[in-house]
């Protein structure tokens, strides 16, 4: 396992990153502890959850991925791991968080830094992220923007600003972005640096083989305002782990279970793609999950890749990527498919 620095922070993150949404939905309290102990066995100090975890989000689970990594957390060695959690932003309909306070300002920031303490049985988070933005911006799929869309929002230097306070009370270290565009990421950066509030040190977004958007505004955004890039979803919503190759539907995924659900990765090219894929994999005896992650943690602006899973055994392959070393050979192979199917879910 290789360390990565997070952006301008103090933070070392292992290049794999555990993802724990499943927890409390498809993963039981036993589950997540057994993954926890094997991912940390395995090197990685670095896990990602949410206050509104596990998905899909509903009023009588929210918080429950926290209190399960809580219940593990305050038996762990605390300053050997580094904690990342979410606040959720407005324009979805989440009434249960806050009685429905979700924008970004002051009093929600310190009631939601509050909770998540409570909930993850520490004194501190170390990377507390904006799940999306504040303001009006297309996002978990959607591409176009439409000015109609657009909402009452809170400055950014505002946010910023109630961020600083909590860092300043020690309860979070740094501050993180996710589903986040290239002009906020620039906006926070410059805004922070004007008026001396705390500096974004990650970005979270989704990356993969068949979403690779962030190869260029963002890519260009991130390496001048030297923030990393915490790649989630480096499977496509399993996809690209080849278990729905001609129509397959397994049972206990997110596909399956929830309806509606992932309506990014239904657009069209995105079967031909994953076929592609897999068949690349299956050509030089990889594993296609495995393909794809090293995919991932092989980009020049990747930090840390997140990685979830709802069986030990999944979660075992899907680490053990980090011994696979992608040649020459094989990125053409896969920059050629990308080129024949450019981002078929983005």
């Amino acid at each position: 396992m290789k360390y990565n620095q997070l952006g301008e922070s103090d933070l070392k993150v292992s290049e794999i990153c555990l993802g724990t949404m499943t927890y409390g939905q498809q993963n039981t309290i036993e589950d997540a502890h057994l993954q926890l102990d094997y991912a940390v066995r395995q090197g990685i100090n670095f896990i990602d959850t949410a206050e509104m975890y596990p998905v899909p989000s509903r009023a009588e689970t929210q918080g429950r991925t926290e209190v399960f990594i809580g219940e593990w957390l305050k038996k762990q060695q605390r300053d050997k791991l580094i904690i990342a959690t979410k606040i959720a932003g407005p324009g979805r309909p989440m009434t249960w968080l806050r009685g429905g306070a979700t924008s970004i300002k002051s009093e929600n920031i310190k009631q939601a830094v509050d909770d998540s303490l409570k909930r993850l049985q520490t004194d501190y988070i170390d990377l507390y992220q904006i799940h999306w933005p504040e303001r009006y911006v297309p996002t978990f799929g959607q591409t176009e923007y439409n000015p109609n869309f657009e909402r009452e929002t809170v400055p950014i230097a505002e946010q910023l600003a109630a961020f600083a306070d909590v860092i300043k009370e020690g309860k979070i270290r740094y501050l993180g972005l996710s589903n986040e565009t290239p002009w906020g990421v620039t906006q926070f950066s410059q805004i922070a640096k004007q008026l001396g509030l705390p500096k974004v040190v990650a970005i979270q977004n989704a990356y993969n083989l068949l979403n690779r958007v962030f190869d260029s505004a963002l890519a260009e955004a991130c390496r001048y305002e030297n923030i990393g890039l915490l790649a989630y979803s480096p499977l496509g919503f399993g996809l690209l782990s080849g278990k729905y190759v001609e129509g397959n539907r397994p049972e206990n995924t997110r596909l399956t279970l929830f309806a509606n659900f992932g309506q990014r990765y239904l657009k069209p090219n995105v079967s031909e793609a994953v076929t592609a894929y897999v068949e690349i994999a299956h050509s030089h005896n990889l594993k296609p999950s495995q393909l794809a992650i090293a995919f991932v943690i092989s980009r020049w602006f990747v930090t840390s890749t997140i990685v979830g899973a709802t069986t030990l055994e999944q979660l075992q392959e899907n680490i053990d990527s980090v011994n696979v070393t992608l040649d020459k050979e094989i990125l053409a192979e896969l920059n050629a498919v990308h080129t024949r199917y450019p981002n078929p879910a983005p």
